[in-house]
Formats: C-alpha cells, structure tokens, sequence
C-alpha cells in the first residue's frame, strides 16, 4: 500500500508493478487501486448489458410473467 505522497514521488514504481500483474493499493481514506490496461480491460465485459442478458439469459425455460390487467399494484408508488 503507497501513501498518496509516495506513489506520486514513485510513480514510474507503481506503473511498472501494475503492468507486472501486481495491483497497486494507494492511499488510506479512500483508497484507489492502480492496475494496467489490460487487466483492468480484462474485468468490462466487451458488450453491452443488454446484449450481455439475451446472451445469458436461460434458453427452454418457461417464464411465468405476471398478469397484464389493470390491477397490478405499482412498485414505484411512494403513497
């Protein structure tokens, strides 16, 4: 873990041990974590969140989808 100070003084350091595979925790209150692009490419999925769900969603499977009427409560209603 680097202090804000040290990873700015060091920070060729903290570059180098990202781009080595090796996370980089800076500061104490609220600390970031420094990892290179390529990791951090490694963790976003390449499509978007709804191509994502069709792609994944269970295929043969019945859904049993709630009535259509008039009489479905609303979930947002605040009253």
């Amino acid at each position: 873990m680097w202090s804000v100070q040290e990873a700015k003084a060091r920070l060729s350091e903290v570059m180098r041990l990202a781009r080595a595979g090796k996370p980089q925790i800076v500061g104490t209150r609220d600390p970031v974590v420094v990892v290179s692009a390529k990791d951090f490419a490694g963790t976003r999925p390449g499509k978007n969140l709804g191509r994502f769900l069709v792609d994944t969603a269970p295929r043969g499977e019945p859904i049993e989808l709630p009535p259509r009427d008039h009489g479905r409560s609303d979930p947002f209603d605040q009253t």
